[in-house]
């Protein structure tokens, strides 16, 4: 077993308060467990924070403002070593939905007075007893459909509220075999470098099936989408986005660890490539832009079967001259 307990304990701690505390006690919640040289980093339009006393005004406070009765649900739960450090760093994962009572506007966004999810994904850094660094990335545009708007064109995929592991084993509490972890780790490895270069020079289908499981489901972000078995995955999602962009950077992550059939990373950004046209229904740019993404996995047996993806869709568009943001603060809701 390879024991992340304490840094566990302290993560679910910090969640415990945080989620009890009122709007107004949020900024002291973050002083118990925030470290002073602290890093938040989240999606636009929040972008990146140094000071705790910001993070509660800027983001937790509205949002609890926003949905109330907030409540998480967390469908992944883990720990582990940073790979890309030398695996000297501790950092705490969860993955879920944020659900409320959308009764006031967030963002722009107008409420809806009924139930609303904001899909969340959450790395931690602990070391010295402290959060000492956090990458908080969360689906707005999910949100916006949930009340109604439309910020991109149709996708190619299905849009849902998505569910957590079909094992409903994401939950790591627990110490995990060591084993375990690492092949989950070399399994997201190898699939990372077929993806990396878009050249291993096999059909597509081929290719994801040397990491991937036949019947796998890729939960993409709303204005994406979620698909199921390769063969739709390749047709919905990896063969139009490959088709879509050139000139793709090295992919860069600054946290990628794993634990038990479980494992992610996230970038800041991950990569970036030049949009040729037609992604998601949009013009083509000179300009590169920049893909701030998490990736959760779920292996079984030695490929990957579960995806969930967070893409910072809103910064991206933005980076290339389209305010998703703006723009649908200005529409009505259908």
């Amino acid at each position: 077993m390879v024991d992340f307990q304490a840094e566990k304990h302290l993560v679910r701690e910090y969640y415990a308060a945080l989620d009890d505390a009122d709007s107004g006690e949020i900024a002291g919640v973050l002083g118990q467990y925030i470290s002073t040289d602290y890093l938040w980093r989240g999606f636009h339009p929040f972008n990146e924070m140094t000071d705790s006393i910001r993070v509660a005004s800027e983001f937790w406070a509205p949002l609890k403002i926003s949905l109330k009765r907030l409540q998480r649900r967390q469908d992944v739960f883990m720990a582990g070593k940073n790979e890309t450090d030398g695996f000297d760093g501790t950092w705490v994962v969860s993955m879920g939905h944020l659900m409320g009572l959308f009764d006031e506007p967030w963002l722009g966004i107008a409420p809806t007075d009924k139930m609303a999810f904001l899909r969340y994904c959450e790395f931690n850094k602990v070391a010295g007893g402290k959060i000492v660094e956090t990458a908080m990335y969360f689906d707005i545009p999910h949100l916006m459909m949930q009340a109604g708007l439309n910020p991109f064109p149709p996708q190619t995929a299905a849009h849902l509220v998505q569910p957590g592991p079909m094992t409903h084993d994401g939950l790591l509490f627990d110490a995990q075999p060591k084993a375990e972890g690492d092949a989950t780790l070399a399994a997201i490895n190898a699939m990372i470098g077929d993806l990396g270069t878009w050249q291993l020079g096999l059909p597509l289908e081929e290719e994801l099936a040397r990491t991937w499981h036949d019947d796998m489901i890729w939960w993409g972000p709303a204005g994406i989408g979620a698909t199921y078995t390769i063969e739709r995955y390749a047709k919905q999602h990896s063969g139009p986005f490959r088709a879509a962009f050139s000139e793709r950077s090295k992919t860069n992550h600054i946290c990628r660890m794993a634990e038990g059939h479980y494992g992610g990373f996230f970038g800041w950004p991950n990569f970036t490539a030049r949009h040729d046209g037609g992604f998601m229904g949009m013009p083509a740019s000179d300009k590169h832009g920049e893909m701030r993404v998490i990736d959760i996995y779920r292996r079984e047996g030695d490929k990957l079967a579960e995806n969930w993806i967070f893409i910072d869709l809103l910064h991206f568009w933005k980076g290339l001259g389209v305010d998703i943001l703006a723009r649908m603060q200005e529409v009505p809701r259908t």
